[in-house]
């Protein structure tokens, strides 16, 4: 069997991901369809890495603004929202019996193991996939610099974003136009310069000052992080 590409990988889920056909909460169906796009190439070896997103129960900025509440206390409940993400991919690991740590930013030692960086890269040179909870532990930083941020210090070698139904990088949203045309390969100062909403300019800037490779793609196309760990082009590259 051919060697994958990448040895070493963070992969970025989105909240929303997790919604399913709800509105709201944690839908059982896609987070075992994640777990086992996770099995598939844990079993080849990857060491693979999880930043999960707490959107699907609570998005910091928008709903504290709808709340009335601060910024920063809306940003700490959804951490608190990734956390229990974490919990539930987790959970579905380990019912197919794939060896898993969730590490979280903000401690609470009943559920999760407090992040420490060396201990994180013991488990994933042992064969555990490591899932980083809350954030960076810090309001005013949203998971994308808080993905960007552990693949640096795991010494990633690429970070993969998991979008919900959109299967790259576009010009425009497609949803909203029709004639947004897809890139195929970018650099990170275009992504800056032409403001495209793929991520947060400091989780941008973070892979680019530590030469981390983005690759984006939708989550929902079956055996997506394979192909891709394999080399073959999906979605969009960003890069040098």
């Amino acid at each position: 069997m051919e060697k994958p590409k990448y040895k070493r990988i963070l992969l970025k889920i989105s909240g929303e991901a997790l919604l399913g056909s709800q509105e709201f909460g944690i839908d059982y169906k896609p987070v075992e369809f994640i777990a086992q796009e996770i099995k598939q190439i844990h079993d080849m070896g990857v060491e693979v890495a999880v930043v999960v997103g707490g959107g699907n129960i609570f998005r910091g900025m928008k709903n504290s603004a709808r709340l009335g509440m601060d910024r920063a206390s809306g940003d700490y409940i959804g951490m608190l929202a990734t956390v229990m993400n974490a919990i539930a991919l987790q959970s579905a690991l380990r019912k197919i019996e794939v060896s898993c740590r969730v590490q979280s930013a903000i401690d609470m030692d009943k559920i999760a193991e407090p992040y420490i960086r060396f201990k994180a890269n013991r488990h994933l040179e042992k064969g555990r996939v490591v899932i980083f909870a809350a954030g960076t532990g810090n309001p005013f930083f949203t998971t994308d610099t808080a993905s960007a941020l552990r693949a640096s210090e795991i010494s990633a070698e690429v970070m993969l974003m998991a979008k919900n139904g959109v299967d790259g990088v576009y010009t425009d949203d497609p949803n909203i136009n029709p004639d947004a045309k897809k890139l195929e390969n970018i650099n990170y100062d275009e992504i800056i310069k032409n403001d495209l909403k793929v991520m947060d300019r400091a989780a941008c800037d973070l892979c680019q000052q530590n030469n981390i490779p983005i690759i984006v793609f939708d989550f929902k196309r079956k055996d997506a992080v394979k192909h891709i760990i394999m080399g073959e082009k999906i979605g969009t590259y960003v890069g040098k």
